[in-house]
């Protein structure tokens, strides 16, 4: 069975409760639940986990390579400037989907440009939370 590691940056604890115009009103918990669910339907294992701290989000990367098969991440903020967290991505060999519930590059021009989207497997951008599950549905081959 594979395992899927969902990593969730800066101030997205704050879902349903932040922009809900741009970010939906379900709250962190509740999207968990849901792709934990989502990928028990699919054959597979997810953990979900989230910070505000660079650092956390970097040790989690590393961990990863060992335990899980991909990493779903959506790193929010750090996404347009972590070259910390870009370079743990390089330096694992699984695959890391870039999510964003928000459509970055119809938004502020310094969320057009993503540091992580080259060494990432792919992005997906602008879909809402389903963004979580097709990222893992490219991991599981689907």
């Amino acid at each position: 069975m594979k395992r899927i590691l969902v990593v969730n940056g800066p101030n997205l604890n704050r879902l349903g409760k932040r922009e809900p115009g741009i970010y939906g009103k379900n709250d962190l918990t509740s999207i968990e639940e849901r792709l934990i669910a989502f990928a028990e339907e699919n054959g597979a294992s997810a953990v979900c986990r989230q910070s505000n701290h660079e650092g956390d989000i970097l040790d989690w990367i590393h961990e990863a390579e060992d335990e899980f098969q991909g990493i779903v991440l959506n790193a929010g903020a750090f996404t347009h400037y972590s070259y910390a967290i870009r370079d743990a991505i390089a330096s694992v060999n699984i695959p890391v989907i870039e999510v964003h519930i928000s459509n970055i590059h119809a938004r502020e021009e310094f969320r057009h440009h993503s540091v992580i989207a080259p060494v990432a497997a792919g992005q997906i951008a602008g879909l809402g939370v389903k963004g979580y599950e097709l990222a893992i549905l490219a991991i599981l081959g689907e």
